[in-house]
């Protein structure tokens, strides 16, 4: 087993990672952007390393900035997680040439499978069932355009456009008339450049109503290979799951032997090593017929509702494989217990077409997790088997950044069979608070009440097919709340409180006591005694320090201000604003004024005027009348 290893990820991946490594004794060092400097698997890691600004390309993306941290801080090997480099079948190579282990496949299996276009070739050749489409090398807007049209796009049949690396939704559009395939190229080949540094698409028919349903496998160095059985993730927004449970419903045993021979089989064509999924699709209506989609080279998100029905941690055999050593178990000691559902948690805005939230999120409360994910196979499939389990990538005060994936956590259930599963999970998703951020807790509740998903008609068109069930009109908050948002809004946005010591010296000049947050500063002295109370507050505080380091009491305030007394080199814990400043009022310019001549003015300055206005040298209050003379 590694002493140490580098996690080149954030987010939950990256927590997850830790956590079985702390779990098995080896030390973690985590990379992170200027974005995340506060993330939460920057603060669970035995050391951290900045590698770059907020965008991934200058920062997660940067492989040769990882390589250089992970032998600066001495990792054994480096575990990618899953999207930005999980998948670059060049950084792992470069990751062997540095001396060092990938836990992952190595590079030329993830440029034979890795690539979807690369392991469409593939399995075209083994003669694994495909759809149709394109997948050249060829990406002119032409040759796409018409090959668009031989997957059925000028008959009428919608087409779907895939980057060729990564997975998540990005770089994927649908295009259902050939006037959306100039707009939908453009847009898929930016956003796929932007995720994974390859702005390669390819072209497949798309399936309206179609079961997503893939399988976990897992490769030794030693020849050895198992399938851990499926998951269905029909579910989908924005071409993203929503919902992943496993066993996937309605697959009988003989179609599900099936499923993982061909998995198994693929994977082995490839001289694959670790943990992958093959995802197939199938007709709704007929998912005996199923046909290769893609082949992800990495650790897949919903990868616990595995963990849960097989009792295992794919992240502990993912580093013991890494490390050399065989497969934990072999095909026939893997059993299938329970059944088990997760749900993805989104900083996004449903009834806006999922549209990503970003910002702090001032409150999180989570259901409390309950059992655990290992589990003998009786327990797994009986009421003791019960579990919640919660990965999370961020904790109260974090915040959610524009730059990256919104999601915030996934929450995990397993019961005995799917209904037990789908009522802990409708439970535990009610317990979900959040204050701050908008999230998608409602709308994946609302999945779980739809009599359909509960008798498992599940498919890829799910969402937009239960629309008004799913996106219900919102009504507006009671009164009672709007009042309660407004007073919280408003304390908000009040000063915070001030120091204690300043507080209570400023109360006992003043001669009452404070007078709460929002007006502390009332009971502070005004006028000519305020130079007197800034005395007395650097008595108060007693933090302030001359040039030679040793504390004085002086009363003249410093130009720049840390504390509420304007003290720069204070050291009580106060970092709030300086106390109100003196109005100052200032004197109204006198207006010079010509000789009258005979016009109206306000004073007669000039002595041999005739007027009856007095000359300037009068009294002043003489001096104040009006010229007469009109």
């Amino acid at each position: 087993m590694f002493r140490r290893i580098l996690v080149a990820n954030r987010g939950e991946i990256a927590c997850r990672v830790i956590q079985t490594a702390r779990r098995l004794g080896v030390e973690t060092v985590a990379v992170y952007s200027e974005a995340d400097a506060r993330a939460m698997h920057v603060r669970m890691a035995d050391a951290a390393y900045c590698i770059g600004s907020a965008a991934s390309s200058d920062s997660y993306l940067r492989g040769e900035r990882v390589l250089q941290v992970a032998a600066d801080s001495g990792a054994e090997a480096i575990h990618p997680g899953y999207g930005f480099l999980s998948e670059n079948a060049d950084f792992a190579d470069a990751v062997a040439a540095a001396g060092l282990s990938f836990i992952g496949p190595p590079g030329s299996s993830m440029r034979a499978m890795g690539s979807k276009d690369a392991a469409k070739r593939l399995m075209e050749a083994a003669g694994v069932p495909l759809l149709p489409g394109y997948h050249g090398e060829d990406q002119a807007y032409e040759t796409l355009s018409a090959e668009a049209d031989k997957c059925g796009l000028a008959d009428g049949h919608p087409v779907l456009l895939k980057a060729v690396l990564g997975g998540g939704g990005k770089g994927m559009r649908i295009v259902r008339s050939q006037g959306e395939l100039l707009a939908a190229i453009e847009s898929a080949q930016r956003e796929a450049a932007a995720s994974f540094g390859d702005a390669r698409l390819l072209v497949e028919r798309y399936l309206d109503s179609a079961r997503h349903i893939e399988v976990q496998v897992f490769c030794d160095s030693l020849g050895g290979a198992v399938h851990l059985f499926e998951r269905d993730c029909s579910v989908q927004r924005r071409h993203q799951k929503v919902l992943e449970e496993a066993p996937a419903p309605g697959v009988s045993p003989e179609l599900r032997e099936s499923l993982g021979a061909a998995a198994v089989r693929a994977a082995r064509a490839v001289d694959y090593v670790g943990a992958g999924t093959v995802e197939f699709i199938a007709d709704a209506s007929a998912p005996d017929h199923f046909y290769f989609m893609e082949m992800n080279t990495r650790l897949q998100v919903e990868h616990p509702v595995t963990e849960m029905i097989t009792g295992l941690d794919l992240v502990e055999w993912q580093l013991r494989v890494a490390a050399g050593e065989p497969l934990p178990l072999s095909q026939p000691e893997l059993s299938l217990s329970g059944h088990s559902i997760e749900a993805r948690i989104y900083a996004e805005r449903p009834a806006a077409n999922f549209f990503p939230a970003s910002g702090t999120l001032r409150h999180l409360a989570t259901p409390p997790e309950e059992g655990v994910t290992v589990a003998p196979a009786e327990v797994r499939a009986s009421t003791d088997g019960l579990a919640t389990r919660v990965d999370m990538g961020f904790v109260r005060g974090d915040d959610v950044s524009v730059f990256y994936d919104p999601m915030v956590a996934k929450l995990i259930v397993r019961g005995p069979d799917r209904a037990a599963a789908c009522r802990r999970l409708h439970a535990a998703l009610g317990q979900w608070q959040t204050v701050g951020l908008p999230t998608n807790v409602s709308f994946c509740r609302r999945v779980l009440e739809t009599p359909q998903f509960l008798a498992g008609e599940v498919h890829t068109a799910f969402i937009p097919q239960h629309h008004d069930a799913l996106f219900p009109p919102t009504p507006p908050p009671p009164p009672h709340l709007m009042a309660l948002a407004a007073a919280c809004w408003v304390a908000e946005m009040q000063p915070p409180a001030a120091h204690a010591g300043h507080a209570a010296a400023a109360a006992r000049t003043a001669g009452s006591r404070p007078r709460g947050r929002s007006s502390w500063w009332r009971s502070l002295p005004r006028g000519r005694a305020a130079p007197s109370a800034r005395r007395l507050g650097a008595r108060a505080c007693g933090a302030r320090r001359s040039s030679s380091g040793q504390p004085r009491m002086s009363p003249r305030p410093p130009p720049r201000f840390t504390c509420l007394w304007a003290e720069s080199s204070c050291a009580c814990p106060s970092r709030t604003s300086p106390p109100r400043p003196r109005r100052v009022r200032r004197r109204r310019r006198r207006r010079r004024l010509e000789p009258c001549n005979g016009r109206l003015s306000r004073r007669c300055r000039a002595s041999s005027c005739s007027c009856s206005s007095p000359p300037a040298s009068a009294s002043r209050r003489a001096r104040r009348s009006r010229c007469s003379r009109r």
